[in-house]
């Protein structure tokens, strides 16, 4: 499935898709948040909603969250789809790492063509998820029944890595500490110690390591 919604300038493709993200991985959509995940003022998100809401892209719920529209809801899912596309171009036909591909994708969702669009996915054969397990929209993915948080496991207790969500995408150098320790969808582990903190020691392929409990509480696992 191809999405084509209608062209709006690329800062509203990036509120957009900042929105749908931070829904997607269950946190209120609040302006603040929008501004910590942009780096951008308070007051320049404040001056871009206003902006969204007269094209008819975002409203405000009672509980005072944003919300996409229909229309809003378009957009967000055709940058994401695209975004998400080329993350797993690039890191399973160019070999980028996870990093440099999440950065470069940032670039490329935005001008990635519904021709080369459709091209991406007859060539990498309609994948279901970027490298990071995360839904790509359009492509019929449904996720395993008993997904839970990795910091809800006892010790002892096996997983399989199912998602690492896209909150975890803007923390320094935690994309490449997961990839490098093979904190990758796919990937079995077994929890061999917790700390009262919610700090993790768990061990793939036979190397120990640690996981600090923002990650702990956000990586998606199932029963392995």
């Amino acid at each position: 499935m191809v999405y084509e919604a209608p062209e709006y300038h690329p800062a509203f493709e990036e509120y957009c898709e900042t929105i749908f993200e931070l829904a997607e991985d269950g946190l209120d959509v609040k302006q603040a948040r929008i501004a910590d995940r942009l780096e951008v003022s308070r007051p320049a998100v404040s001056e871009m909603v206003r902006k969204m809401e007269r094209e008819g892209l975002v409203t405000f719920a009672d509980t005072g969250t944003l919300e996409l529209t229909d229309d809003g809801a378009a957009l967000a899912q055709q940058v994401v789809r695209r975004h998400r596309l080329a993350e797993r171009f690039l890191t399973d036909v160019l070999e980028l790492s996870w990093a440099e591909a999440h950065h470069e994708a940032g670039k490329w969702e935005h001008i990635i063509s519904p021709t080369v669009e459709a091209a991406l996915v007859r060539v990498m054969d309609n994948p279901t998820t970027c490298p990071h397990g995360n839904p790509i929209p359009g492509s019929g993915y449904e996720g395993p029944t008993g997904a839970r948080s990795l910091s809800s496991l006892d010790t002892g207790e096996q997983f399989v890595v199912q998602r690492i969500p896209e909150e975890l995408e803007f923390e320094p150098g935690l994309l490449e500490y997961l990839e490098e320790a093979g904190v990758t969808p796919g990937q079995i582990g077994v929890v061999t110690a917790a700390s009262p903190d919610g700090t993790a020691t768990v061990e793939v392929d036979g190397k120990p390591f640690g996981i600090g409990p923002f990650a702990c509480e956000r990586i998606i696992v199932s029963a392995a």
